[in-house]
């Protein structure tokens, strides 16, 4: 392959004519604003400030080149999945401010599909919801569990609603299906269409983009990069599951990798029984996460997570690939989805989420310091990411608006743990979860093994 992450189905199915070569930056330079990375983050940010301030002067320098990392790779959701824990956030902000961070990722769906069509970007969008579907009797117990949590709160039908098995089967075609749990607030999407496409938007707007830029270090007023310093009063971090190469940054976040097959473009056959005909993203209700999509050119696109955590928080072009993972993904598939036994794997690949030690995103700006900072989204930062660009861009331009007093805007999220404890923490934890789904798939409880996972991890 060309470059780590070129396997991936979104990177090999793009058009030629949305990828672009930039030149890297070319010595010393100033700028009103400088923002680290070119993913969502970082493009978002630099597309909401020129909305709120035309004349700032944004330059964005990206170590490799656009959407690289997990912008390029996810698993295609468009989300409203907020991956903060709602009574943890009521303890500290009061129940209000939990309904309110939903209701802001409701609207941030909204927010990007409006984009999407002003800028003319051709992502596949379909917003066909998410379906979770329960394929063990102790999947129905969560289901429940999981209904009763988002009435608790508030949200109703519209937001979340229960399917009877007939309802289910009707809307995924997976065997066992013994019911499920809709949301319409998803679409899946061609993510590395998105990010070049919100590139192209953003360049259009007077953004400058340097690629085959390594930053080496992050201060107030000043990035330092392999090929020369960019100045400016705000700096921006947009690095996720890279921060822990920067400078005193090593344990705010551990790169997780989630990995991804797909297969050959599937009949009209299979698809008369798969359904999934409005392309609903889909998971079920098994601790290690599950996610697939049916493409816009008629693949199935499956992932998930279960690959070793790397010591020290190294990501490395070679954790992109796991044999034993990309045999448990095809298995599950086919456990869904029998009828793909003669049906060609195309694409084998994977990347890193950023997960800090509390499991909660966060957002905020530091007006003494000029710098700002997004990310921790835990594998859910494809419509998070919208959000937080807009949020960076009020803080930064001093904008009073309801998005700045969400509760993810400044949250200091404690550090990870010294190694080795934090390498045998995570790796005994995704080790007992395994065992957890192998117990509940032939109906036994797991009960300790539940609470263990959950005081290591939190």
């Amino acid at each position: 392959m060309s470059e780590p992450g070129a396997a991936s189905l979104w990177n090999a199915t793009l058009p030629a004519d949305e990828r672009v070569a930039r030149s890297e930056l070319g010595g010393d330079t100033e700028a009103d604003v400088v923002i680290v990375g070119a993913g969502y983050t970082g493009l978002w940010t630099a597309y909401s400030l020129k909305r709120a301030d035309p004349t700032l002067r944004i330059v964005v320098c990206e170590r490799e080149s656009v959407g690289f990392g997990a912008s390029g790779r996810n698993g295609g959701w468009c989300s409203a999945l907020f991956a903060g824990n709602r009574e943890e956030t009521a303890i500290d902000h009061g129940r209000a401010a939990v309904v309110e961070m939903q209701r802001a990722m409701f609207a941030t769906l909204d927010e990007i599909e409006q984009v999407i069509v002003e800028e003319g970007i051709d992502c596949d969008w379909a917003r066909g919801g998410t379906i979770q579907v329960a394929t063990l009797a102790a999947h129905r117990e969560r289901l429940h569990y999981e209904l009763k949590d988002h009435r608790s709160w508030g949200f109703g039908v519209d937001d979340y609603r229960e399917l009877t098995g007939t309802e289910s089967r009707e809307m995924i075609g997976c065997r066992p299906n013994l019911g499920g749990l809709f949301t319409p607030h998803c679409a899946a999407i061609h993510p590395a269409k998105l990010v070049h496409g919100l590139a192209r938007a953003v360049e259009r707007a007077g953004v400058t983009i340097y690629e085959n830029t390594a930053v080496e270090s992050i201060a107030p007023g000043r990035v330092r990069t392999n090929r020369g310093d960019v100045r400016a009063e705000i700096v921006v971090r947009a690095t996720e599951a890279f921060s822990p190469d920067l400078p005193g940054l090593r344990r705010t976040v551990a790169p997780i990798y989630s990995l991804m097959i797909a297969t050959e473009p599937l009949s009209d056959a299979f698809w008369a029984e798969a359904r999934l005909g409005t392309r609903p993203t889909f998971s079920d209700f098994r601790h290690m996460i599950i996610y697939g999509q049916r493409t816009a050119d008629g693949r199935l696109a499956f992932g998930g997570r279960g690959t070793p955590y790397h010591f020290g928080s190294r990501v490395r072009p070679q954790y992109d690939t796991d044999s034993r993972v990309f045999s448990k993904l095809h298995a599950t598939l086919l456990w869904l989805f029998p009828e793909l036994e003669d049906a060609a794997i195309t694409h084998q690949w994977g990347g890193a989420v950023a997960v800090p030690r509390d499991w909660y995103p966060s957002v905020g700006f530091d007006r003494k310091q000029g710098i700002a900072w997004a990310g921790g989204y835990v594998g859910d930062g494809v419509g998070t990411t919208n959000l937080a660009g807009r949020t960076i861009a009020d803080l930064v331009t001093g904008r009073d608006t309801e998005i700045v007093r969400l509760p993810w805007v400044g949250h200091d999220s404690p550090r990870w743990e010294i190694e080795p404890l934090r390498w045998l923490g995570v790796n005994v934890s995704r080790k007992l979860v395994e065992s957890i789904d192998r117990a509940e798939a032939v109906g036994r409880e797991a009960t300790w093994r539940k609470g263990v996972v959950q005081w290591l991890l939190g």
